[in-house]
C-alpha cells in the first residue's frame, strides 16, 4: 500500500464498499458524543445556578461547588476525547454547537433531596402496590 493511498482523503472508490457504512457509523457515534457533551454542559449551567442561589445552605453550596468542578473537568475531558477520536476541528465544531444551543430555563429548580436528619420511612409491600 502506498503512502499516497494512506494520506488520501476519505473516498468511497479508494476504500471500498464498506466505506459508506463506516462513515455513517462514525457520524452516528459523533452525534452521540455531542449529545453527551450537551448533557454535561446542561448540568454545568444548572449546577452553577444552584451554587449561586441564596436558597441553598452554605454546606449544600460547598458540595455543589465540588460537583461543579468535577463536571467542568468531565466537559474538558469529553472535548479531548472527541478531538482524539474525530479530530481537533470536529471537537471545536461540536463544542461551539453545544455552547450555542444548550440553554437552561430560568424557572428550573433543583430537585429537593431529603435531609439527612429526616427519618426514613419503611414502606410495606402494600404501600408499593405489590
Amino acid at each position: 500500500m502506498s503512502t499516497q493511498l494512506l494520506h488520501a482523503p476519505l473516498d468511497l472508490a479508494t476504500i471500498g464498499p464498506a466505506s459508506r457504512y463506516i462513515r455513517e457509523t462514525r457520524d452516528e457515534l459523533l452525534t452521540y458524543e455531542t449529545e453527551e457533551l450537551a448533557a454535561v454542559r446542561f448540568s454545568i449551567i444548572l449546577t452553577a445556578r444552584w451554587v449561586a442561589s441564596d436558597d441553598e445552605t452554605a454546606e449544600r453550596r460547598a458540595e455543589l461547588r465540588g460537583e461543579l468542578e468535577l463536571l467542568r473537568k468531565h466537559y474538558g475531558d469529553k472535548i479531548d476525547e472527541i478531538a482524539m477520536t474525530y479530530g481537533v476541528q470536529q471537537a471545536i465544531e461540536s463544542r461551539d454547537e453545544v455552547e450555542r444551543t444548550v440553554i437552561v430555563p430560568f424557572e428550573a429548580e433543583p430537585i429537593s433531596t431529603p435531609s439527612r436528619s429526616a427519618k426514613q420511612r419503611d414502606y410495606s409491600e402494600e404501600d408499593l402496590g405489590l
